[in-house]
């Protein structure tokens, strides 16, 4: 449990690219502005199992690029496994909107009604000297993949996502976003 106390605990808490923001506009290239807040939310979630030993996790994702915000919310399970720490990812629960979803919008839910995402392959990470890094490949459809890669320590976030239709990148950036705890 240390481990995946240790690992949340580096995860958790508001995060922005403010630096990396402006530096990126400092030398005229479109990068997006992100903000990630990052919440434990079991207190929410109704009748765990007495020996759960894992911390479910709101993930409130925004990116500002052009003037437009856009929400990207996430559920996921975080557990300690031998191999490392596992993040698994969870549908939003039923009756919440997804467009705005966040822990203080969050209503308690039962623990049997949370549905595993059927699409998104659970991301295993590994720790070395403080810092975590791990990540995922998931086939959304035959031709849609999704690659998530990041990166953790007590300083920063580090997050590199890219989403491919045919081999062809529709969403990521050449380099990951650098999230620096707010």
């Amino acid at each position: 449990m240390m481990k995946l106390d240790n690992f949340v605990g580096m995860m958790t808490g508001h995060f922005d690219n403010k630096d990396q923001f402006n530096k990126m506009q400092a030398e005229g290239k479109t990068y997006p502005y992100a903000e990630h807040v990052n919440t434990i939310c079991n207190d929410k979630i109704n009748n765990l199992p007495e020996d759960f030993k894992g911390k479910f996790v709101v993930e409130e994702s925004y990116y500002e690029i052009n003037g437009k915000r856009h929400a990207s919310p996430h559920l996921f399970l975080i557990t300690e496994i031998e191999q490392g720490i596992l993040l698994s990812s969870y549908e939003i629960p039923k009756g919440e909107d997804k467009n705005t979803f966040s822990y203080d919008s969050m209503k308690n839910v039962d623990y049997s009604k949370l549905e595993k995402s059927e699409k998104f392959n659970p991301a295993l990470y590994h720790e070395k000297d403080g810092i975590w890094e791990g990540g995922s490949t998931s086939q959304f459809s035959p031709v849609m993949t999704f690659k998530l890669w990041e990166k953790f320590s007590n300083n920063f976030l580090e997050v590199s996502e890219s989403m491919e239709v045919n081999g062809k990148r529709t969403f990521g950036y050449d380099e990951p976003i650098i999230y620096k705890r707010v």
